[in-house]
């Protein structure tokens, strides 16, 4: 299966990126009060199907690189700020009470994506900020 890893961190990389783009557009939806658009079948359909071929993906990258790859920490971490993306997400689009709330949970959500492709890009658990600290 070796053979396939470039093909399927292209497939994985895609849907990270479609992925966030997807989040980032319905938050942004419901920042503007088109909360049911952003929840409509297809889009939460279409979220779904990204986020299960990511996943899918992620887990057939994990099984052919070597078991040393948490070693280093980059992947826990990553693994880590992905629990508290999917949980930071879902308050942005549904679950938070108030205007303000989700505000502040859509832009702490983006955040933490921002850092998860930092961490992924470097393969380091400071991420965007390895290399500019001493």
């Amino acid at each position: 299966m070796f053979e396939f890893y470039p093909q399927i961190k292209w497939v994985h990389i895609a849907c990270v990126l479609a992925s966030g783009t997807l989040f980032a557009l319905r938050g942004l939806a419901t920042q503007l009060g088109y909360s049911g658009a952003a929840q409509a079948m297809p889009l939460r359909w279409l979220s779904y199907a990204i986020d299960t071929t990511l996943l899918t993906a992620a887990l057939m990258l994990m099984s052919i690189l070597p078991g040393a790859l948490f070693a280093n920490g980059w992947l826990t971490t990553k693994l880590v700020l992905l629990v508290v993306y999917v949980v930071l997400a879902m308050l942005a689009l549904k679950r938070a009470r108030t205007p303000r709330a989700r505000l502040a949970f859509y832009v702490a959500a983006l955040v933490t994506y921002v850092y998860m492709l930092g961490v992924a890009r470097m393969h380091h658990p400071l991420g965007w900020l390895y290399g500019w600290t001493p």
